[in-house]
């Protein structure tokens, strides 16, 4: 897909804030400091659209990126930039509430409603490439495994990591996705690079 415009739209702090469906949306969900925002901003050609930090949990709510919005603010769909999973620095009830909005969301977002398509329509998982699926990993993916969406899993960061290291990361993903009996896409990532872009816009492109 080629990205004209891209605009941040609304941050949604719970159920009731969740805009009306409007486009098809493509979530994006990781661990705390995986990556996301700043693959958020490479893919959408924009440099801090996604605002990223040093400090974990950065995102407390499910934030909407509209892409090429028309004249009348209608987008070809949205990017949504899920909490960060596990590491930020919250109460337990805090982190609770998000899982449980994060948990509704990726489940009922992607259920069809009166006639229409579900707005949910991809589910861009991100894990750290030089550490692999860790165990908040796997509970995220049970998570999102809860989703009808399409699943697919981003390595990030992987320009940090030489040729071997890079097959031996895809390979790790896909031993520990065995015991569920799938066979998700896996994409080498890096934003930096501005590598494996390309992979997950076709991904996407393909699933809509």
């Amino acid at each position: 897909m080629k990205v004209k415009d891209a605009r941040f739209v609304l941050s949604a702090p719970s159920w009731a804030a969740l805009p009306p469906q409007t486009a098809p949306e493509v979530a994006f969900a990781g661990r705390s400091n995986v990556g996301k925002s700043s693959l958020l901003n490479a893919l959408l050609g924009r440099k801090q659209l996604a605002k990223t930090s040093g400090k974990p949990g950065k995102t407390q709510a499910l934030n909407f990126f509209a892409v090429n919005p028309n004249h009348e603010g209608y987008p070809d769909l949205f990017l949504v930039d899920l909490p960060g999973y596990g590491y930020a620095k919250v109460s337990q009830s805090q982190r609770a509430s998000w899982q449980r909005l994060v948990g509704r969301y990726v489940t009922e977002r992607a259920e069809p409603r009166d006639d229409r398509p579900a707005p949910l329509r991809a589910v861009v998982q991100l894990v750290d490439s030089r550490h692999g699926m860790t165990k908040m990993d796997e509970e995220l993916l049970a998570l999102m495994l809860e989703s009808s969406a399409p699943h697919l899993i981003a390595l990030t960061k992987s320009d940090k990591l030489g040729a071997n290291a890079r097959q031996k990361a895809v390979a790790g993903i896909h031993k520990h996705l065995a015991p569920y009996g799938l066979e998700l896409p896996v994409v080498l990532t890096s934003s930096e690079k501005k590598q494996g872009l390309h992979e997950l816009w076709n991904w996407i492109e393909t699933v809509l």
